[in-house]
């Protein structure tokens, strides 16, 4: 072949994502068991006739329904084709080639794919030794070269959430010219009071970014759709970056009815956390180290056992999403679902 194609794009790491194996209960992309919300399978069925128009490109309505509901103007917000792809916009927007974006390590796995394929150079800040974020570490790793900090909370895949008073702490250590996002994908699922929101944080700093998703709690992961809540001046700046109608128009659709069901959303939230503390609690009986989480999801350290667990769910169909050598997350699924990863798991003896 004559055409060229980037020489470092062999260096990329690839995105794995959770398996699909017929037949086997899935429990490895996070994504609700229940699909979406009741009521707003109509708005989906009901857009899907209007698929032969181009969707509005500005998503106005879905915008200023989120202005409205989140109380924020509508210049500060932007939407994007899922939470990740607002991360890739962030980092297209902000960096040039060669500076640096910062992040906790391990966290979501696109964070490195996005940093590359942009140009940048990533700096990976390890986890403490409770598989949660280092703060102090991030913010040393803060160089005049950083333009982008990302903080995952509940961090992905380890469940893990900071509280308010240390994550306002490190925000008043990071430089002003430094934009930290806050992913927030699993906002939904949080019943820490001492959880920091990350919408209120953009209001009293103006270098925070709070991502969100309707990919998780509102069950729409298929249609992808996300929104950052930001400075006017970056939402400005991710909106330039956007590619065009990327968000469609039934999940635009499907997105503004979702903000309507929220009665809907906090009985199936409800639902998830409590078979996340049912799955957690029978985990540390069995004897695994499972820590504190406020996702949908849980995170066994499992080291160099990793292949083996997930080997063992795999014989017993079920399917978890492994990252070898450190560890399997498990997605908290419906109660049968659920049963089925904690009776592989008491069977585990790898």
């Amino acid at each position: 072949m004559s055409v060229r194609v980037r020489a470092d794009l062999d260096s990329l790491p690839a995105y794995v994502a959770g398996r699909t194996v017929p037949g086997s209960t899935k429990l490895a992309s996070n994504e609700v068991s229940r699909g979406p919300l009741p009521s707003v399978v109509e708005a989906i069925t009901h857009a899907a006739h209007e698929v032969h128009r181009y969707p509005d490109m500005a998503a106005t309505e879905l915008v200023d329904e989120l202005a409205e509901r989140l109380d924020v103007p509508t210049e500060r917000i932007a939407v994007g084709c899922g939470s990740v792809a607002l991360c890739q916009q962030i980092v297209q927007a902000m960096c040039a080639p060669g500076e640096e974006v910062v992040f906790p390590w391990r966290s979501f796995e696109a964070y490195p794919i996005l940093t590359k394929v942009a140009g940048a150079s990533e700096v990976r800040v390890p986890l403490t030794a409770e598989n949660a974020l280092d703060l102090d570490a991030l913010a040393a790793a803060i160089t005049d070269s950083t333009r982008v900090v990302f903080v995952c909370t509940p961090n992905n895949p380890t469940g893990t959430a900071l509280h308010e008073d240390e994550l306002v702490a490190f925000l008043d250590r990071v430089p002003s010219d430094v934009l930290v996002v806050l992913d927030e994908a699993y906002r939904e699922f949080v019943d820490d009071p001492q959880a920091p929101d990350g919408v209120e944080l953009t209001r009293r700093w103006d270098n925070v970014v709070s991502l969100r998703t309707f990919s998780k709690a509102y069950g729409l992961a298929g249609l992808r759709v996300g929104y950052a809540v930001a400075p006017p001046e970056v939402a400005e700046a991710l909106r330039k970056v956007y590619i065009p109608f990327s968000v469609n128009a039934v999940a635009q659709a499907a997105a503004v009815a979702s903000l309507g069901a929220r009665e809907e959303l906090e009985q199936r939230c409800a639902e998830v956390i409590a078979e996340r503390k049912r799955v957690r609690d029978r985990l540390l009986e069995l004897g695994y180290r499972v820590p504190p989480t406020q996702a949908n999801f849980v995170w066994l350290p499992l080291g160099e056992r990793t292949r083996a667990f997930n080997e063992h769910c795999l014989e017993n169909r079920v399917v978890v999403r492994a990252f070898t050598g450190d560890g399997a997350r498990v997605t908290v699924g419906t109660p049968p679902e659920n049963d089925a990863l904690l009776e592989a798991a008491a069977s585990f003896s790898g």
